[in-house]
């Protein structure tokens, strides 16, 4: 329990900075005197900050899903010469710049949510991928040996022993991807996504710099909050995978 003490009492700040951002408004007004109104008040931080997570876990869970299951597929038998093709289309996403991605997406998907959303599926695939692919390739054989030898299948062996051991690891590559696409969804503001980016891109066409850092500040520490949340699950994986 204490691994989740750190998580929990970041949640509660995010949380309490998005619906209290009120409270801070001396602060904001000293930084910027010259300007009548310093709190963003188009959206509530609340609202933005949902939409923001949104965006970030539709994305993860659709990257996790095709990269764990492009890396199971190039570490079987029949995948292995596939292995620098799939690395390869996994490259592409970070290859092009999401700003590039978006460029090419809003032609054909329209201005709002889906062009990030394609842009953070395609930026974070290689992290997971990377990981997936060592963490498989990290397992002793004689575990695989072991666990044929007490008549498991070939489904089971990846599903009880391999991926067991490998979860740690998977782990780390979403925490890498997660963390790196909380930054990158605030771009989608420029294409009409509602996102935490919002406060930043009124403030830099205002010249508001108390609307930048009231986003990058929920930016930051939802990234902070999210890193500290999987550490913590990779505490709890760890200490539960003996008794596997």
């Amino acid at each position: 329990m204490r691994a989740w003490l750190p998580p929990a009492l970041l949640i509660a700040l995010l949380c309490g900075l998005s619906v209290g951002m009120t409270l801070l408004e001396p602060m904001f007004r000293w930084l910027q005197p010259d300007k009548q109104q310093v709190l963003y008040d188009r959206d509530s931080f609340l609202f933005l900050l949902q939409n923001h997570l949104l965006l970030v876990a539709v994305s993860a869970a659709i990257g996790t899903v095709a990269a764990v299951a492009g890396g199971i597929f190039a570490t079987r038998s029949a995948g292995r010469d596939f292995l620098p093709l799939v690395s390869q289309v996994a490259s592409i996403g970070q290859t092009f710049p999401p700003v590039a991605v978006l460029a090419l997406a809003v032609p054909v998907l329209g201005f709002g949510e889906a062009p990030i959303l394609v842009a953070l599926i395609l930026y974070g695939l290689l992290p997971i991928l990377r990981n997936t692919l060592a963490g498989l390739e990290g397992i002793d054989p004689a575990v695989r040996e072991a666990a044929r030898g007490m008549g498991m299948s070939p489904v089971q062996v990846l599903v009880q022993a391999e991926l067991p051991l490998a979860g740690r690891v998977i782990l780390a590559g979403i925490r890498t991807s997660v963390t790196i696409n909380i930054a990158t969804a605030a771009i989608g503001s420029t294409i009409g996504a509602r996102t935490l980016g919002d406060p930043v891109i009124a403030g830099l066409v205002n010249d508001n710099t108390a609307y930048v850092l009231q986003g990058a500040l929920l930016i930051g520490l939802l990234a902070l909050t999210t890193d500290s949340v999987f550490e913590a699950l990779e505490r709890t994986w760890e200490r539960r995978l003996p008794s596997r």
